[in-house]
């Protein structure tokens, strides 16, 4: 009796022990219901495949609330080990002096295993430096792609399997939708400002600041008001008020998904993460997916991702860069990264894990899963289309929007509308470039 007593004090003395040598990290982020719960299943499941290291996911409100506090808690020395940001938001990651430890080197530092050829190059040229090294962890990217309306499409005499392809199709489409009954509008979309100016201008190959986007140094300007964009915004108002488009809102355009859930617009255009939360909605049509329109005198290009990546942050203990390297090791691993992509419609970040998925036969059950992927590498990123790196570009898609609004209101043409939004833009990115030279 008391040889088995020894035996269970000594057993629960080694798992105390254990316990408490386990080093834990903070990762902060900005998923909420579905995609949380995925996100915080990710952590479980690598917390489960190892007892060294446990990551604690905390959801800290939206993309730009996640940042600030992020920003917030380093100056209070309470920052997280990681944090998840939006796109849009690396260049201020990256202005963030002294706050940022690199990915690049982190895992180096740690002795982990680390390709950035393993990474889609459509991703991995987004969060890269000049010298092409790695600053943060690809982890959710996403590009907008076209939904449709099947059912409508048949009832409209449409083939219900072909969506178009050009935005000269998109009207046509739209006008034969609407005379014949079949919905009371053609198209609806989310983000204005990323997929009907940011994703369209590189789409069409078309700039958007100067310094290839912004990648090339804090003195970029805007200059997303050339001749293709005017064009395609004065065609935004016009179809407005035709009813062949309906605007979905400011933002994300929280007014466009219902719009496409109770079959009132025919084809809605958003983000390839949406995929689920569709295929969820549409209980009473079947759903299409297409690439972006393009105008039929352009040729297409490639889309750009949103999403976000994870910044690891410094201040913390050597301990927890080691744990946060080993998670990232986990988290870009094929399989981790197969079943991500497929639970939430998130861009399968690595070649591999897009491998797994084909040998897998996921895109032959799930038709139109890999059309953001397609769209994404139909042709290499130029300077053009390899994404955009502009300081204060939260505040810059507000603009983008009140832009557009005076446009839909008729106070503005697309051309000033496009002008005033590049000088207005152009204001905060120098005094961004003076506050962070």
């Amino acid at each position: 009796m008391i040889r088995t007593l020894s035996l269970s004090v000594l057993a629960l003395s080694t798992s105390m022990t254990a316990a408490v040598a386990q080093t834990e990290i903070q990762w902060w982020h900005a998923m909420g219901g579905e995609l949380g719960q995925k996100l915080e299943a990710v952590a479980a499941a690598y917390n489960a495949s190892q007892t060294e290291y446990k990551v604690t996911p905390s959801f800290k409100g939206t993309y730009a609330e996640t940042m600030t506090a992020a920003i917030a808690a380093f100056r209070a020395k309470e920052q997280p080990a990681i944090v998840q940001v939006f796109e849009v938001g690396t260049g201020t990651m990256m202005a963030a002096k002294g706050a940022i430890y690199p990915v690049h080197q982190l895992m180096k530092d740690a002795g982990e295993p680390f390709d950035p050829k393993g990474f889609l190059p459509a991703v991995v040229g987004y969060y890269t430096d000049p010298e092409g090294n790695m600053l943060s962890m690809p982890f959710n990217s996403s590009t907008p792609i076209m939904y449709y309306n099947k059912n409508v499409f048949e009832k409209a005499g449409l083939d219900r399997n072909t969506p178009p392809k050009t935005w000269e199709e998109v009207e046509a489409f739209s006008k034969k939708i609407m005379e014949s009954g079949a919905a009371k509008c053609g198209f609806t979309t989310g983000w204005i400002s990323w997929a009907q100016l940011e994703n369209f201008s590189a789409w069409h190959n078309q700039p958007i600041g100067t310094l290839e986007n912004g990648f090339g140094g804090l003195a970029t300007e805007l200059n997303v008001n050339g001749p293709v964009q005017a064009r395609h915004w004065e065609n935004l108002a016009r179809w407005q008020k035709e009813g062949i488009f309906q605007y979905g809102g400011p933002g994300g355009g929280s007014d466009a998904p219902p719009k496409f859930y109770t079959q009132e617009c025919a084809i809605y255009m958003n983000s390839s993460a949406s995929r689920a939360g569709v295929v969820a909605n549409a209980k009473e049509f079947e759903v299409g997916y297409g690439m972006l329109p393009h105008y039929a005198d352009i040729a297409p290009q490639n889309s750009i991702i949103g999403g976000a990546t994870l910044w690891v942050m410094t201040g913390r203990p050597e301990a927890e860069y080691k744990a946060a390297a080993n998670f990232f090791t986990f988290l870009s691993s094929p399989e981790v990264q197969a079943k991500w992509h497929q639970d939430t419609g998130y861009l399968p970040i690595t070649q591999a894990a897009w491998d797994l998925s084909k040998s897998q036969g996921y895109y032959e059950k799930n038709p139109g899963a890999d059309v953001s992927i397609k769209q994404m590498t139909l042709n290499a990123p130029t300077e053009n289309s390899k994404g955009l790196r502009f300081g204060s570009y939260v505040q810059i898609r507000g603009i983008i929007d009140e832009e557009f609004q005076a446009l839909l209101a008729g106070t503005k043409t697309a051309q000033v509308a496009l002008d005033d939004l590049v000088k207005r833009g152009n204001v905060l990115i120098r005094e961004f470039e003076t506050a962070n030279k």
